[in-house]
């Protein structure tokens, strides 16, 4: 399995972003698709996750700014990301759970991060 990501890049704050991730391979069944971030110094932390019914869940910093769409014929996640603040800097990493051959239950899988940087 394999996740690749794209769309991120360097903001003014008060801008936007949109980042995107497609996964690839031998997925069985996906239980869920989202981003993580993780900003120099701090611990990786969920930003937001979508479920193929399409139930979403946020990070109380995302809430109101950021919004994750999902195509589950395509296996992507899409993550807009508005109104950002020097805070949303940091490296956002996609992040898929499913069940894939050749491993047993349900599993994590991760893309390479992409960076976002917010500063004037």
């Amino acid at each position: 399995v394999q996740l690749v990501e794209s769309g991120g890049g360097l903001v003014q704050p008060g801008g936007y972003l949109r980042l995107s991730c497609a996964a690839s391979g031998s997925i069985l069944s996906i239980n869920s698709m989202g981003w993580h971030r993780q900003a120099p110094g701090k611990e990786r932390e969920v930003v937001a996750l979508i479920t193929p019914s399409g139930n979403s869940a946020y990070a109380d910093s995302a809430k109101g700014r950021f919004t994750i769409s999902g195509d589950n014929a395509k296996n992507t996640v899409s993550l807009q990301m508005n109104d950002l603040k020097p805070e949303d800097t940091a490296v956002y990493y996609c992040n898929l759970v499913a069940f894939a051959t050749g491993r047993y239950g349900w599993n994590d899988y991760w893309g390479q991060g992409t960076q976002v940087t917010v500063s004037s």
